[in-house]
């Protein structure tokens, strides 16, 4: 059972409609503050999928090339244009009704949060890993965050943030799905390198909300896919060389 991806769907549905009902009663510099706040359990969830690295070498070496990768072909750009193009239904189901939010801003923050929601490297990784592991922790860590998320997003954009659940729920299952047929593929050094390297990118993706350095997080994500091929060739032909 997808359990974690459930779970992070109804964060995002059930605090888009508390948002929408209530937000607002929330200052400005309490959301802001809160924001802070989830940078940092972002970060903290980082470190400790990336303590338990198995070939350091493997991982590094798959988040320089993954990242390279991506900016090459500015997966960056295509995912938020894919969003652009997802949150064009959306708009029209929940126009903006606030009269402190103009059209372009609604449209450009709609974008920003299906990318945060649908795209994210720890909702990446933790599908992944719940479909390869059956471990939802992380998939649960992010719905806590992703919950109050809905709610300060929905604070200025209304009822339109909970029906993110809905793109989120078909690609994260998908993701779920997907993983089964990898996990045989698997052995346990590749799974940790794996959940190290979307470690990284949950520490990258504090460092965003934070806006301490906007790391290219969309542009990571080949990483995710290079590392577990990268751990095995550490493993089988790179070690017995020099060992």
């Amino acid at each position: 059972m997808p359990i974690g991806v459930l779970i992070n769907t109804s964060a995002i549905a059930i605090g888009g409609i508390l948002g929408g009902l209530f937000g607002k009663h929330l200052s400005e510099d309490f959301k802001h503050q809160l924001t802070m706040i989830f940078g940092v359990c972002s970060m903290g969830m980082g470190i400790y999928a990336i303590a338990p690295m198995n070939y350091m070498p493997a991982v590094i070496f798959a988040l320089v090339i993954g990242t390279g990768l991506g900016l090459a072909i500015h997966l960056g750009e295509k995912i938020n244009q894919g969003a652009a193009w997802m949150q064009r239904p959306i708009a029209k189901l929940f126009p903006a009704e606030q009269s402190d939010v103009s059209e372009e801003e609604f449209l450009r923050t709609l974008v920003t949060i299906i990318v945060l929601f649908c795209a994210s490297g720890t909702g990446i990784y933790g599908s992944l890993d719940a479909g390869m592991s059956g471990d939802h922790s992380i998939l649960i860590s992010k719905s806590i965050l992703d919950f109050f998320t809905a709610i300060i997003f929905a604070c200025n954009l209304g009822f339109v943030v909970s029906v993110i659940a809905i793109p989120q729920f078909i690609i994260f299952y998908g993701l779920f799905l997907m993983a089964k047929f990898i996990f045989p593929l698997t052995t346990p050094e590749m799974i940790l390198d794996f959940k190290a390297c979307g470690g990284f990118l949950m520490l990258a993706t504090g460092f965003r909300m934070i806006q301490v350095k906007m790391f290219p997080t969309a542009d990571m994500i080949p990483a995710m896919i290079l590392v577990m091929p990268f751990s095995w060739l550490w493993a089988n032909w790179i070690l017995p060389l020099v060992g």
